[in-house]
Order: C-alpha cells, then sequence, then structure tokens
C-alpha cells in the first residue's frame, strides 16, 4: 500500500472478507448496475459464450455431436470425434495443458478468466444479476427492499424472484444432463416422467438445488471462500502481472471534488473519494486497497471511475488494467523470463496433445488367448481360439478382414463370415481361431502378429500375440 493517509485504514483489508462482518455474520452485497465501455465488451463475450452453451449440445460434426461426455455409457465425443477409455491419456494431457494454460494466463493477465470467462461469473453476473435489476430494481432499491417489512411488494417480488431463478436452475441443469447424455434421450426421459427414469429425476433435481443455492444464495462467497482459483492466484500473481489496480500515486491524496479548485496545488489526488469504485463491485471490496483475494477482474469499477472522471473533467485511467510495478515506476510491461519459460511448456504440452491426435489412429483392434483355452491338434493343423476387440475410431462404417503376417500358410478361422462390418464409433467383439500347420510350428510359444485389413486391401492396424503348440525335443 501507498505512503498516505489512509494506510492505516486501508491495512484492514488484508485481515478479513469484505463480506464478513467483525461478528462473523454475512455481509450482503447490493451491487449497482454497472454500465460502460468494459462492460458492454463484458456483455458481448457473455452472450457469445451463452449463446454456445445452449446450442452445442444440438450441432452435429459428420454426423456425431460436436461434444459429448457421457460417462455412464463411456461414449466421449470432442469436436466430433470419438474417444474411449483407451484414449484417456489424452484427455489427461488436455487436462495438464489447460491447467499450465490457466497458470501462463495468470501469470500474465491475472484473474482476467474469472471477470470474463468464469461460467460462475458468467451465470451468477449475466444471468441472475440481470434477473435481479429486473425485477428489483437497482442497487438502492434493492437495499430499500430488503430493509422494508414483508409486505406484498416484497413478497410478490421475492417470491418472483426466486420462482425465476429456480427455473433458470433448472434449465441448467437440464443443459448439463444434455451434454452428458445426449438431447435425445434427455427428451426421451422428459416425455417419460419420473416413474420410467427416478433416479435421473433425482439427480436433476438436486443439481438444480445446488445451482439455485448457489446462484441466490451464495454468490460471491464461491469466489472468495470456494473457488481453489482464487487462492492460486496468490503464488501466481507478482508485480509484472496486468491486474485491474488503482493508481495510487495519482490518486493519493483522495479528497472530495470541489468546483473550480487547483488540486495539484492544493496537494490533492485525482481520487475524489466518491466510492463509486466500491458500490459496484460483486465482491464488495474497495479497489484503492491494492490486490486483493475478491477481485475477480470484472473492471466494472473502471467502468465506475471512467464515468466519474469524464464527468469532474479529470483523464480516464485512474482504475486501469496495469502491473504494480507499471504503477509505480511508469515502465512499460515486459514479458519476464518466469513468463516466457512457462509459455515454452505450454507450447510443447500444445504440441504433445496435437500429436497424439492425430496419431490416434482410425481403428485399435486386441488379440488375446481366449482364457483357459489350449491349443487343438487336428489334420496336421495347430489351433489357438482368440478373443477380439475392435474400436472403430473413424466417422465412417468399414469393411475389414484378418491375416495373420507371420505366414502365408496359416489360416484364420471366423465364427463371423468376413469382412466384418464394423459400425463407426462403435466396439465389436468376437471369437475366431488361428490354424497354424504343425511343421511351422518349433517352440512351444511363439509371437505371431494379426494384421486387420480394409475393403481395399490397405493395412490399418496390426496386433502382436502369442500361438501355443506342443513342446518338442531335439535330440
Amino acid at each position: 500500500m501507498t505512503d498516505n493517509n489512509k494506510t492505516s485504514e486501508a491495512k484492514t483489508y488484508r485481515d478479513s472478507v469484505a463480506t464478513v462482518a467483525e461478528d462473523g455474520k454475512r455481509i450482503w452485497v447490493f451491487p449497482r448496475k454497472p454500465k460502460g465501455k468494459f462492460t458492454n465488451y463484458r456483455n458481448y463475450t457473455a452472450y457469445l459464450l451463452l449463446t454456445l452453451f445452449f446450442i452445442i449440445p444440438f450441432l452435429k460434426w459428420d454426423g456425431n455431436p460436436l461434444f459429448l461426455f457421457n460417462v455412464i455409457d463411456r461414449e466421449f465425443f470432442l469436436f466430433g470425434q470419438a474417444f474411449y477409455v483407451q484414449d484417456f491419456f489424452i484427455l489427461g494431457i488436455g487436462a495438464v495443458t489447460s491447467v499450465i494454460f490457466v497458470m501462463v494466463f495468470t501469470i500474465v493477465y491475472g484473474r482476467l478468466f474469472c471477470g470474463w470467462l468464469c461460467p460462475q461469473t458468467l451465470f451468477m453476473e449475466m444471468v441472475f444479476r440481470k434477473i435481479e435489476y429486473w425485477i428489483e430494481g437497482d442497487r438502492n432499491k434493492q437495499i430499500k427492499l430488503d430493509k422494508q417489512e414483508w409486505n406484498s411488494e416484497k413478497i410478490i417480488k421475492r417470491v418472483f424472484k426466486w420462482t425465476v431463478f429456480l427455473v433458470m436452475s433448472n434449465l441448467i441443469s437440464t443443459f448439463m444432463f444434455i451434454y452428458i447424455a445426449g438431447y435425445a434421450k434427455v427428451w426421451d426421459m422428459m416425455t417419460a416422467g419420473p416413474s420410467e427414469y427416478p433416479t435421473n429425476f433425482l439427480v436433476m433435481i438436486l443439481f438444480t438445488g445446488i445451482f439455485y443455492f448457489v446462484f441466490a444464495w451464495l454468490r460471491e462467497q464461491v469466489c472468495t471462500l470456494i473457488c481453489p482459483y482464487g487462492r492460486l492466484q496468490g503464488v501466481l500473481i507478482d508485480k509484472q502481472t496486468i491486474n485491474v489496480l488503482y493508481d495510487f500515486k495519482r490518486g493519493e491524496n483522495r479528497s472530495t471534488w470541489r468546483n473550480g479548485e487547483d488540486r495539484d496545488a492544493s496537494g490533492k489526488g485525482d481520487c475524489i473519494d466518491c466510492k463509486q469504485c466500491v458500490v459496484v463491485c460483486p465482491t464488495g471490496i474497495d479497489i484503492r486497497d491494492g490486490q486483493q483475494l475478491e477481485c475477480i477482474n470484472c473492471t466494472a469499477c473502471i467502468d465506475a471511475c471512467d464515468d466519474v472522471m469524464e464527468k469532474v473533467g479529470l483523464p480516464k485511467g485512474l482504475i486501469r488494467y496495469a502491473s504494480e510495478q507499471e504503477i509505480e515506476t511508469q515502465t512499460k510491461f515486459k514479458f519476464t523470463a518466469r513468463m516466457k519459460a512457462t509459455a515454452a511448456a505450454l507450447a510443447l504440452l500444445v504440441g504433445l496433445l496435437s500429436f497424439s491426435l492425430n496419431d490416434r489412429g482410425m481403428m485399435e483392434a486386441k488379440f488375446l488367448k481366449y482364457p483357459g483355452s489350449t491349443f487343438l491338434i487336428r489334420d496336421e493343423m495347430i489351433s489357438n481360439a482368440y478373443t477380439f476387440t475392435m474400436i472403430n475410431k473413424s466417422n465412417q462404417d468399414l469393411y475389414v478382414h484378418f491375416k495373420v503376417l507371420n505366414s502365408k500358410s496359416a489360416k484364420i478361422e471366423m465364427y463371423e463370415k468376413q469382412p466384418l462390418h464394423l459400425k463407426r464409433n462403435k466396439i465389436k467383439k468376437g471369437d475366431l481361431k488361428v490354424n497354424f500347420p504343425e511343421n511351422e510350428i518349433q517352440l512351444s510359444k511363439q509371437n505371431i502378429e494379426i494384421g486387420v485389413f480394409d475393403a481395399s486391401g490397405k493395412m490399418i492396424t496390426s496386433y502382436k500375440t502369442t500361438f501355443e503348440g506342443p513342446f518338442k525335443f531335439e535330440f
């Protein structure tokens, strides 16, 4: 903090959360409706992201869902590509890449994600908060309504607001189910009713209640008390990180505005102590106290301060996106060695993820010895029984047949007629026998390789397994 007459007062924000009183009771936040350039940009971003959230479950790519994470049936689609349990190492790489990306983003831009992209912020500020403004009015009207007795006006407004909140919570819960099960299955469950799918309906009611609790009551406490990212930022952010910050060198000493005065001559800063940056904050903090855990970089205070500066004829930017070093030393932002190193690690992970996605192959096949089986000798042929599992990862149906690559005389005996029909994005299992001439088997157990070929004769994939035969003595 700065060396000004507010220093001793400002230090108190370090001792407690802004929304918790000294006696431990919650201080309810009634933020004023923000307006301004950054608010407009955030609105456009939110509308785009919310639109994507509600339309992506209905989009398809090459006939597959654009995105589906069906844990129950183990069906996973990302950008129309099917993923299976065997591909989870790719999702693991993707998860690590996402974590590194968040780290890089935080190191450079602070909690920009929280204020602009986080689902909690999007739904809270751009959906539920706007509903609240529509029903109860702006800050002053909400405070007045909160303090007044439970008369007809208060009952009607509160019940109406809670009902709309409940409907929105149910809508969000429904779309989460669509992302998991697909819209067709969710529609079937809804038309069939709770009697057919009691567990599904109970889970949906549970999640509706959770969302309602979060957006109607818990609110900003998710960001300040629950979200681990808010705690993590204290480790990642340094003086070179860009954040929403108050320019204390320009703003101090704070003093109320008087028309026609020369503030420079009287030793006053540009901050007129109007507290508009405080009343618009959705987490209830005073940005002038410095970087704080509760700040989500939502920019509401920037717009509020710029509006006041414009009205009193002072330059905008008293609160702005900047680094602490930039404000303290008046130097321009520079990429630090830590930023470059973390960005390099991110680039390597993105490259590895891209390679893994590209090298995933269109099919995966396994040929395993039938459990508990042994070899069989008949008509000078040795037979081994196998089970096979085929996963068609392509977006088209395939017709395949098998060949033993180690021997031209080996034959494959199928219980189904070749070529096999493999539906796209499906798993097929079956049994087969591999027959070798007895004179070709020299070992009791030897390695063989079975190839999978498409209709044109091109080998798609292969799998190495073992073949058993009788033990031979040599003298």
